[in-house]
């Protein structure tokens, strides 16, 4: 058996790579960083699959009998590697997101989608993550062929320094922190319930259905049925490290992370998620996945016993910093290029200031 993952190299991905190999997979996995080395029975092919001519080379490189796809397509530019996709092995997998769906009580596989009953006539005129999803799914559905696959994925962590608290990522929370800056989040946000999934259960969840012919024309959650609020995400990192959070109003969070929408059609809602489906494909149950506390928190040990580092992002911290009125651009600075650096913090910080 031989399996193709697109972009298989994050909080998802390099967990599935093993797992396959452990099944007695032949993976090949594109990636756009070199120098990664596999396992026996696993190929790093470095490319980006948003490249038509790199796409379509290994695709005819070999006989697929599954395609998982981690990419974030447009929904343009999904829709015309679409076919080519399907036909390309005899299962495809597709990454989606449990974002796509609209505020429900409990997430299951039929809940309503954003981008079917949203009435923001300006964010359905978007192609923002959530959106794309959908409407990839759609192309799906609509392309007369039953051979994919349809994962729908919540939050994850890893201790390859995969953690968000909120609409922040790693790059920003946590090299704050590591640093000794505040960060900025609203009360309301820290009320709001969400689920955290290690990795490497998603993985297993995923891992489940690859090759499965039951698992045809289906959509499965991957996730954790547990939930927790933001507020104790929060606590979690603090057995860590220090994560020191200043007041701020959502609209200043929105405008700071450049992510309204994510911040108001999903993490603004109580998220709680159904897998019994997937877990019946697995033949596991909700026992056998790490509790979020224990597990975010041994993941984020881990990852700074190992010196992890993070990439911080200029104009997000500079957005941060106008919030707690800090400056951490000498910090920045530290890390090369101060030319560009010094650029993007000050643009950064004018951008569409709230």
């Amino acid at each position: 058996m031989r399996a193709l993952v697109l972009g298989g190299t994050g909080a998802m991905g390099r967990h599935l790579v093993g797992l396959l190999s452990d099944g007695g997979w032949s993976v090949d996995v594109t990636t756009r960083s070199r120098g990664r080395t596999g396992r026996d029975g696993v190929r790093y092919v470095v490319g980006d699959a948003h490249d038509g001519a790199f796409l379509e080379g290994i695709l005819t490189s070999a006989d697929y009998d599954a395609i998982v796809d981690f990419m974030v397509w447009r929904t343009g530019e999904f829709s015309e590697v679409a076919e080519r996709l399907l036909s390309g092995a005899r299962q495809y997998l597709f990454i989606s997101s449990y974002r796509v769906y609209a505020d429900a009580p409990v997430l299951e596989e039929g809940s309503p989608r954003l981008a079917d009953v949203s009435r923001d006539e300006e964010y359905l005129r978007t192609d923002e993550y959530a959106l794309a999803k959908a409407r990839c799914e759609d192309v799906l559905r609509r392309s007369g062929r039953a051979n994919w696959t349809i994962a729908r994925p919540g939050i994850t962590y890893d201790s390859g320094g995969r953690f968000q608290l909120g609409v922040l990522e790693a790059g920003t929370w946590l090299w704050r922190s590591m640093h000794g800056y505040q960060i900025a989040m609203p009360d309301e946000l820290l009320s709001k319930t969400t689920t955290m999934t290690s990795g490497a259960d998603v993985a297993r969840m995923l891992c489940a259905l690859v090759g499965n012919g039951a698992a045809l024309g289906e959509a499965y959650n991957l996730a954790t049925s547990e939930s927790l609020p933001w507020s104790e995400v929060l606590e979690v990192y603090r057995r860590s490290l220090p994560v020191a959070v200043v007041p701020c109003t959502l609209d200043q969070y929105a405008w700071a992370a450049q992510a309204p929408y994510q911040l108001f059609y999903d993490r603004m809602y109580d998220r709680v998620v159904d897998n019994s489906k997937v877990l019946g494909v697995a033949g596991i149950g909700q026992a056998d996945l790490r509790p979020a506390r224990d597990g975010l928190h041994e993941a984020l040990c881990a990852f700074l016993r190992s010196g992890g580092r993070v990439n911080p992002p200029c104009g997000t911290n500079a957005r941060i910093d106008a919030l707690t009125g800090e400056r951490c651009l000498g910090d920045l600075l530290r890390r090369g290029r101060p030319f560009s650096t010094a650029a993007k913090y000050a643009a950064g910080r004018l951008r569409g200031r709230v």
